[in-house]
């Protein structure tokens, strides 16, 4: 397992793709921020002027697809080059390979995300640390990790499974952007209100606001209870709630995403020691 991981390591350590990731993902972090200091820059009124929280998490939900392109290419490299199969006939066990594998794509995982939070410090300067609490920082960042390692455990058991590379990149791909759309479209479902008012124009008055109706987009009941707990229990959804600031539940969102990594990753592994590895 030892040496596994440091073969892992060593092949992350000159992977250029991986690299570019961490650099594209610093750049892009502190692109974001930059941009909303330049709108914080431009409001009239300090008091609307939002804090750097308001602009650090905006790339969150977004990571994801760094993850997968890197974690398809690194680990389908492994059967393309035959280097699975040449672990196994020296002897390493099949436990050991998939483990070692998934620790490889958590830690770059782990690199790429904090390649972002330190992107997003550029804001500092200018619009000064974070306005929220040091321990509520500190609990959206590990709520975000642990979703990181859930997605982690996902991506890795596709491309253990998967021996073509090729298709291994499209199913990582499709998959996480498939989560990421469902997260978004359970989200915005629940943020329709309750009640609604609609704006109508007339010659004799102009624009006027009716008065608030119930709003037929509204979700409730037993499909609100289903909706919430599919965004909290999601990795997709718990980046898109950090992303914009409505961290609820925490306690239940931490053990989903170690549910999801334990599931994937015995699930995955269990499959993997009957596989023909040609």
């Amino acid at each position: 397992m030892e040496k596994l991981l440091s073969a892992n390591f060593s092949r992350l350590n000159k992977n250029k793709l991986f690299w570019f990731c961490l650099a594209a993902i610093f750049i892009g972090s502190a692109g974001i921020v930059l941009n909303g200091c330049r709108q914080a820059a431009l409001e009239t009124v300090a008091q609307n002027r939002h804090g750097l929280e308001h602009y650090y998490f905006n790339m969150c939900p977004m990571l994801g697809l760094f993850w997968a392109c890197f974690s398809s290419l690194f680990l389908g490299t492994e059967y393309s080059d035959g280097t699975i199969r040449n672990k196994l006939i020296v002897g390493h066990s099949r436990t050991a390979v998939y483990f070692s594998n998934w620790i490889a794509v958590t830690a770059a995982t782990f690199l790429m995300t904090a390649a972002w939070m330190l992107g997003g410090l550029a804001g500092i300067p200018m619009l000064g640390p974070w306005q929220m609490r040091c321990g509520q920082l500190l609990q959206m960042l590990g709520i975000y990790f642990l979703s990181a390692a859930a997605m982690s455990a996902v991506l890795t058991m596709l491309q253990m499974l998967i021996p073509n590379r090729a298709i291994g990149a499209v199913v990582s791909i499709t998959v996480f952007l498939g989560l990421l759309v469902l997260a978004s479209m359970l989200y915005n479902a629940l943020a329709e209100p309750e009640m609604a008012s609609n704006m109508i124009y007339t010659l004799e008055n102009g624009i006027q606001v009716t008065d608030p109706m119930p709003n037929p987009y509204y979700i409730a009941g037993l499909r609100r209870t289903i909706y919430q707990f599919l965004v909290r229990f999601l990795p997709t959804g718990q980046e898109i709630l950090i992303a914009n600031q409505e961290l609820s539940n925490p306690g239940f969102m931490a053990l989903s995403s170690l549910a999801i990594t334990a599931i994937t990753t015995l699930g995955g592994m269990a499959v993997f020691q009957r596989k023909n590895i040609k």
